[in-house]
């Protein structure tokens, strides 16, 4: 029962951020990326913090919903990220929002292990009574809040990447020559009134950008699936095919893989972008995706350091493909519009990437049941089953990436 209710308060964040994303995104392209960016911020602190002190589950619900609807934080810094790069560096820009990603999966279990409940494991410092005894789960959430104040303060210093002001020519008239300067805008302004000017087109006639926005999007639904099968398989008994690890093995092998995801992003991926191109960097990730985790199911033979050495070493693997497959989508998402509509169609993406995302773990949680039900079957039996979805939702996200020609056209 707490897992379904914890489940609930996952996707009301996710829903919170379906329903707005799209808004945010239009206010980005008509205000600027730095006021949702601010706004994104603040959000974090209040709601945060608020999600520590609720002393019910409606109120917990309410402030992780607000905090999905608050912020559109996530397509703003697409945006932003790819405009304050030069073409070149794009890949850079961009793939430091997943390493930052990187630096969550490793600082995030920490905050959440050491600092919940302080009171039971930190008994000198917080005792029996006191603010963080009546609330256990305060802590690490004004911990998160804390981290956002020096960023929120940060913010109001970045230049705005969003250039569409007009013009507006000063004149003085009491200057001679003015009559001349008055004279010459109407001779421009004439000129303009008989060209036409090109608009963009809708966004839904955009395929190119609805095809990088579905391979953004299912990749979602695929990395969130993958996420949630693989705890379950990992702390699953031997004889359903898991592995039998205790929830502290699974964050230490997550820890260990979030490091060297992090070192890779670091270093590596803007490289690799810059050699394959945003299309490869969908296309060759997803094909090795496919077979990676359909040999999981494999490991199970394996025990002792060669599991874990080799446990490791895919779960890295993984990390690195799934955040290479979303540098280059997100790269093509952004290629296939101008900066008129770029906070849009990254807010769109977002917004059906939050709505995959809150129904994910149901999605993986009636598979997984299904694999265990199936231990025995003589087709696709168990785990076989389970890592043969991932690796189908890994393949039907690709496809669109090989077979839309015009895709190609958004490689430099």
């Amino acid at each position: 029962m707490v897992a379904t209710y914890a489940g609930y308060i996952g996707s009301a964040m996710m829903l919170g951020r379906f329903i707005s994303s799209a808004f945010w995104g239009i206010v980005a392209d008509q205000y600027g990326r730095k006021p949702v960016i601010l706004i994104g911020t603040f959000s974090i602190i209040i709601f945060n913090a608020l999600f520590g002190f609720c002393t019910n589950f409606w109120m917990a619900l309410m402030a992780r919903f607000l905090l999905g609807l608050c912020n559109g934080i996530l397509g703003a810094m697409k945006a932003y990220s790819s405009e304050i790069c030069s073409k070149e560096n794009q890949a850079s820009g961009v793939s430091m929002l997943t390493t930052t990603w990187a630096v969550g999966l490793i600082l995030g279990p920490a905050i959440g292990g050491y600092l919940t409940q302080p009171s039971d494991k930190y008994p000198a410092i917080f005792p029996t009574g006191s603010l963080f005894d009546r609330f256990p789960y305060a802590l690490p959430c004004l911990c998160i809040s804390a981290f956002a104040v020096p960023a929120l303060i940060s913010g109001f210093f970045i230049a705005e990447s969003l250039h569409n002001h007009k013009l507006k020519p000063k004149i003085n008239v009491m200057d001679p020559s003015a009559y001349l300067e008055i004279e010459k805008l109407e001779d421009d302004t004439s000129v303009m009134s008989n060209l036409k000017i090109e608009k963009d087109p809708p966004l839904w006639k955009n395929i190119s950008a609805l095809t990088a926005m579905y391979i953004y999007c299912v990749w979602g639904l695929h990395s969130m699936a993958y996420s949630e099968m693989f705890s379950w398989w990992a702390v699953s008994s031997e004889h359903l095919g898991g592995l039998g690890f205790s929830t502290s093995q699974v964050a230490d092998v997550l820890a260990i893989a979030g490091t060297i995801f992090f070192l890779f992003q670091l270093f590596l991926t803007p490289r690799l972008t810059k050699f394959f191109g945003a299309l490869r960097m969908v296309q060759v990730p997803a094909a090795l995706t496919i077979i990676l985790t359909s040999l999981y199911p494999l490991f199970s033979k394996l025990d002792g350091v060669q599991l874990w050495c080799v446990l490791v070493l895919s779960q890295s693997l993984k990390l690195i493909l799934s955040a290479c497959v979303d540098v280059g989508s997100s790269l093509l998402i952004n290629d296939s519009v101008t900066s008129r509509q770029r906070g849009l169609a990254n807010g769109v993406s977002t917004s059906i990437m939050s709505l995959c995302k809150a129904f994910g773990p149901s999605i993986a949680g009636f598979i997984f049941s299904m694999g265990q039900v199936r231990i025995d079957a003589s087709f696709l039996p168990g785990m076989w089953m389970v890592f043969g979805s991932v690796s189908i939702l890994a393949l039907v996200a690709a496809v669109p990436s090989f077979g839309h020609l015009s895709m190609k056209s958004l490689e430099k």
